[in-house]
């Protein structure tokens, strides 16, 4: 690939940029989640991208993810920070092995409703199964009861440029 072209900040990133390519993560045990929670922090999405199959029992959600793994890459690389855009890339979030969904604070008839995820939790229950927990900004949550936990991250798209321009930040 041709130098100017890397460094033409007008272009919009590739997985090729990124090095290793589209992110791929399954979740199957609480010690696994955090590590998928973390990576889908800050996902935004509208109420019409989350879609509960209950015949094929999975909860899906179509999210524009921050891609927090490249904000690590640049820090392992001391890399200045504002040296290149920050991005982002369209990716499914699929909970699997779904018996019933819940919500509390959003409005499933208003389908162009942006939200924002915050988190994803694990609260056991008997024998395996359990409730996933979807935390959004503003006090939304959805609560998926699973047989088990499986939970699949998986980038739909190449990267593109975060709108905003900005990291995403929160107050503490």
């Amino acid at each position: 690939m041709n130098n100017s072209r890397m460094n033409d900040p007008s272009r919009d990133a590739s997985f090729h940029d990124a090095g290793p390519g589209p992110l791929a993560l399954r979740a199957e045990t609480p010690e696994e989640l955090p590590i998928l929670s973390a990576l889908a922090q800050d996902a935004v999405l509208t109420v019409g991208d989350i879609h509960y199959d209950r015949a094929a029992r999975t909860l899906a959600l179509l999210v524009s993810r921050f891609r927090w793994e490249d904000v690590a890459e640049r820090a392992a690389l001391n890399e200045n920070p504002e040296s290149r855009p920050y991005e982002r890339a369209r990716a499914l979030l699929v909970i699997r092995d779904v018996t019933a969904v819940r919500s509390d604070g959003i409005d499933k008839t208003e389908r162009d409703t942006v939200l924002s995820l915050l988190a994803l939790d694990w609260t056991p229950g008997e024998d395996g199964t359990g409730t996933l927990i979807l935390t959004f900004a503003g006090d939304g949550a959805l609560a998926a009861d699973c047989e088990c936990l499986t939970v699949d991250l998986r980038d739909v798209n190449r990267p593109h440029k975060a709108v905003s321009g900005h990291m995403p930040r929160h107050e503490v």
